[in-house]
């Protein structure tokens, strides 16, 4: 008999991200083939679905499972766009002039998902799913092709390539690499370079080890480390985007951090821009320095006795 975890088992082997795998979409998907808690998956059928009553009218009637109403764009937009997308499911296939904001706006299952999901339990099911997965493609492989596509090239200074996940935050690592480093830091080498998907995309794990600085805790470092062996500094350089300054408690943090570490600490927060930097003014500590990466020449030091360079350790 169809059930809420074999419809998100079918899912999976459609190929659906694991957000698409999830109990909403095991009950659409449920709701869609027009199944009943005592019916077998090969009496599933393509049918007309609006998303209020052929899905979940639907799933209160037959399943007991009431969403709100203000659900309904959370079942668009979550589960059964992607679900197009997939190749699960067509979108208006009974009549393709409606507009997409169509009170008549509707929903079905595909022939080549319906396919998959009748063969369900018996000997072709393996057979079914991957032949929709070799001829439809995968939607979890286009995610992965289109996250590959959108990733932030970065160079570190000795000439290796990096791929940092997109988003705002890494494209302000990126800058503190190929742009903060060669300006203020040149000859430095990089130590440790966290990212937004993998917190350890670059450890030099023998020359943090030989400078005394613990992993045990990736939470504790900067985002960026740059050591300039030639004149044992240092580099802590926080990205700040929406959080994460280098205040006082973070310098006391880093500073704890760094107690077995011969090497003169330079502390930087990275802004993206003068905006940003803005929100934060008031929580940087002093004795730390400020760049920002769309005025990349320039240094705001947070104190006036003197220029870039470590300072003695607090004892």
């Amino acid at each position: 008999m169809a059930s809420v975890d074999e419809a998100r088992e079918i899912l999976k082997a459609l190929g659906m991200p694991s957000a698409q795998c999830n109990r909403i979409s095991g009950l659409t998907l449920l709701a869609l083939c027009g199944l009943t808690p005592k019916a077998p998956w090969t009496a599933a059928e393509r049918r007309r679905c609006t998303v209020t009553k052929g899905i979940m009218d639907y799933l209160k009637g037959h399943y007991g499972v009431a969403y709100a109403p203000n659900t309904r764009e959370t079942v668009r937009r979550q589960v059964l766009h992607q679900f197009v997308q997939g190749r699960v499911a067509d979108n208006n296939p009974f009549d393709r002039t409606l507009p997409t904001n169509s009170p008549r706006s509707h929903y079905a299952i595909t022939e080549e998902a319906l396919e998959v999901v009748r063969a369900y339990g018996a000997k072709e099911w393996d057979a079914a799913g991957e032949k929709f997965r070799r001829e439809r493609g995968t939607l979890v492989a286009r995610y992965v092709r289109a996250r590959e596509r959108s990733r932030v090239p970065i160079q570190t200074p000795d000439g290796q390539e990096l791929q940092l996940s997109p988003g705002r935050h890494n494209a302000v690592q990126k800058a503190i690499v190929e742009e903060f480093a060669p300006r203020f830091a040149p000859g430095t080498r990089l130590l440790y370079l966290g990212d937004t998907a993998k917190k350890d995309l670059f450890v030099a794990r023998a020359d943090l080890a030989a400078l005394g600085i613990p992993l045990t805790d990736h939470d504790k470092l900067p985002d960026v480390l740059l050591y300039d062996a030639r004149q044992d500094w240092l580099f802590l350089v926080e990205a700040v985007t929406s959080h994460g300054p280098i205040s006082p408690k973070r310098l006391v943090e880093l500073e704890e951090l760094l107690s077995a570490c011969p090497a003169g600490p330079i502390y930087v927060s990275a802004f993206p821009d003068f905006r940003e930097f803005r929100k934060h003014m008031n929580q940087i500590a002093w004795e730390t320095e400020v760049w920002l990466c769309d005025t990349p020449d320039h240094l705001i030091h947070y104190n006036g006795d003197r220029f870039l360079g470590p300072r003695p350790k607090n004892k």
